[in-house]
C-alpha cells in the first residue's frame, strides 16, 4: 500500500464531489488535499475526466520544492497555484478548491467582489468575497503564470487580514476556495456558488440593493465560526 493512501483517497473523494455538486463544467476544476505534518499535498491530475478517475491517480507534491513524490500522471495545471496557497495559509487550508462554476466566475469576470447581501452569504462568508487586481501581462506571460496567480491572491488577502477569508475570486478567472479538508473545502465551494447566484439575482430585481448591517453579520458568522458559536451539535467533528 501507498505511503500516501489516505491522503489520495481523501483527495479523490472531494474533486469526485464537485461534479456531484454541479461545481465544474467538463473537467474545469480541482481539489488538493493537503498533509501539513509532512510537508505535501495530493492533487487531481491534468484533465482526466471524473469518470475515469481513480485514487491511485492523484499525484502526491512536495509543498516546499514542487517535486512530485508519487504519481505518474501529469498534475493539474493548476498545481503551482496550490502549492503557493499552501505556503501562506498553513494549517488554515487543509484543502484548496478551484472550480469554474458559472455564477462565480461571471463575478470575477466582472472583477467585482460580491456583497454581503444577506444572512445565507454571512453563514460562510465574514462579509464580502473579495477578488483580485487584474493579473498584469508580465505574470501573464513570464512563464509561471500560475504560480503568479496564487501570489496575486496572497498579495489580496495581505491587505485583508486579520479577516477570516476561506474563499477569493482571481480577477478574469474564477475562485479559489479552502477549508479544513477535502470535504470541508468542497462545501465552501458549493457555498460560494450559492451565495454568487443569490447575489446576482438579487441584484437584478432591486440594483440599489444593500448589504447587511455589521450586527448581523456579526450574529450570522459568528453564531457558526465564532469562539462562542452554538450552531450544530456538539458531536459535531469538524474537519
Amino acid at each position: 500500500m501507498s505511503a500516501y493512501q489516505s491522503l489520495k483517497e481523501e483527495c479523490y473523494e472531494a474533486n469526485l464531489l464537485l461534479p456531484h455538486h454541479r461545481l465544474i463544467d467538463l473537467t474545469f476544476g480541482n481539489v488538493s488535499v493537503a498533509d501539513h505534518a509532512r510537508g505535501m499535498f495530493a492533487i487531481k491530475p491534468s484533465g482526466v475526466d471524473y469518470d475515469h478517475l481513480q485514487a491511485a491517480d492523484m499525484v502526491v507534491v512536495e509543498t516546499d520544492s514542487g517535486a512530485v513524490l508519487e504519481g505518474t500522471m501529469r498534475y493539474s495545471s493548476d498545481t503551482p497555484t496550490h502549492r503557493r496557497l499552501y505556503q501562506a495559509l498553513g494549517k488554515e487550508a487543509g484543502a484548496v478548491v478551484h472550480t469554474h462554476s458559472r455564477n462565480a466566475v461571471a463575478w470575477a469576470q466582472a472583477g467585482t467582489a460580491i456583497p454581503c447581501l444577506g444572512t445565507t452569504h454571512a453563514d460562510y462568508f465574514y462579509g464580502e468575497v473579495p477578488v483580485t487586481r487584474p493579473m498584469t501581462a508580465g505574470e501573464i506571460g513570464g512563464g509561471q503564470y500560475e504560480w503568479e496567480t496564487g501570489n496575486v491572491i496572497v498579495e489580496r488577502l495581505a491587505q485583508l487580514k486579520p479577516v477570516p477569508i476561506s474563499a477569493i475570486l482571481v480577477c478574469g478567472h474564477g475562485p479559489f476556495v479552502w477549508g479544513g479538508g477535502g470535504k470541508k473545502a468542497v462545501e465552501n465551494a458549493l457555498a460560494l456558488e450559492i451565495i454568487a447566484e443569490i447575489a446576482l439575482k438579487t441584484i437584478q430585481i432591486r440594483q440599489e440593493s444593500s448589504t447587511i448591517s455589521r450586527a448581523l453579520l456579526d450574529k450570522h458568522y459568528l453564531r457558526k465560526h465564532g469562539a462562542g458559536a452554538y450552531y450544530g451539535q456538539v458531536t459535531d467533528h469538524p474537519e
